[in-house]
């Protein structure tokens, strides 16, 4: 089973208790949770049991030092993570509006993440591990960028593999290189796993099945295309299996795809089948939303088996 790495954003979230659009009046707030699409994919793979490492830059503040805590407490290698004594950590602020859709406001640009920089630690740790999962997030500022593609180059140069998720807000589109970097990463990649219509970022195909075929085609071995509360798809040149979403109360659905993301990657790396892996992938996502703050809905085995024990009663579980 090999290490899996993530590198990028760490960061806090503080959510409104009220709904509405936006954060031009006082609002009371809830949180802090540690948060950051990386940091939740590596505490889901650490949650399961599996080795699981980040390389990341937080202030020496609290925020910081609560996301170190929870990583630690999580089973994540927390060595990669830069303390950085003059900077502070990254805040995104989050109000619900009332169709459910969600205003954010960052502090992302004026934080520790944005200079992170290949650090003696950093490549230590990449020397550790042979799976690595990227986030497009990840790509969308110079530092971020320079050390997730010299942990590529490095994993892959000695025969390890690549998932990716590209994770795409329409607020970092824009950034300069974003689009190049994405490309190259996705011309490595093992595991694919778009969300909804990231899928026609990497095809021009306007049909599902057209960009599917493009992206297999360029050796991607397999594809989960995520689908939020209609479940998730798994696609491979051996066929396509279809895994509908388990019915839970929505309480937050931020960080959802990440531990689905997590649960999956490592079960597959773990030699799990891909549906067996789909539908704990699933499990963890539907556990994830049931709970406030995007990292505080990440799932232990124990926790996805007994989710599953009733439904799937025959192959449930899975022993790690």
């Amino acid at each position: 089973m090999p290490k899996i790495l993530t590198v990028g954003e760490i960061l806090v979230e503080l959510v409104a208790t009220t709904r509405g659009d936006g954060f031009r009046e006082p609002q009371p707030l809830v949180g802090p949770f540690p948060s950051g699409a990386p940091a939740i994919f590596v505490d889901q793979v650490g949650k399961l049991g599996y080795e699981a490492a980040i390389i990341g830059r937080v202030g020496d503040d609290d925020f910081g030092h609560l996301n170190i805590a929870r990583l630690t407490r999580d089973g994540v290698d927390i060595s990669g993570i830069d303390v950085a004594p003059d900077e502070v950590t990254g805040c995104a602020f989050v109000r619900y509006r009332e169709d459910g859709s969600r205003a954010f406001l960052f502090t992302m640009a004026q934080s520790a993440t944005t200079t992170l920089s290949l650090t003696p630690a950093a490549t230590a740790l990449m020397a550790s591990c042979d799976h690595l999962h990227i986030m497009g997030t990840a790509l969308s500022t110079p530092g971020m960028a320079n050390v997730a593609l010299e942990a590529l180059r490095r994993i892959k140069a000695r025969g390890g593999t690549l998932s990716f998720d590209p994770n795409i807000r329409p607020e970092i589109l824009g950034a300069p290189g974003l689009r190049a970097h994405l490309l190259q990463v996705l011309d490595q990649t093992d595991i694919f796993m778009p969300s909804g219509d990231e899928l026609f970022l990497f095809s021009e195909r306007a049909d599902e099945a057209g960009a599917i075929d493009d992206l297999l085609a360029r050796g991607i071995r397999e594809i989960v295309l995520k689908r939020g509360a209609q479940g998730a798809s798994h696609f491979s040149v051996e066929g396509r299996h279809d895994m509908a979403a388990f019915p839970v109360r929505e309480v937050d659905p931020t960080g959802a795809g990440d531990s689905f993301g997590g649960t999956f990657v490592a079960l597959r790396l773990a030699g799990v089948p891909p549906v067996a892996a789909l539908r704990q992938a699933n499990a963890a996502g539907a556990l994830a939303v049931t709970r406030q703050g995007p990292m505080e809905g990440t799932s232990t085995q124990a926790a996805l088996n007994a989710f599953l024990k009733d439904t799937f009663p025959e192959d449930a579980e899975i022993s790690t």
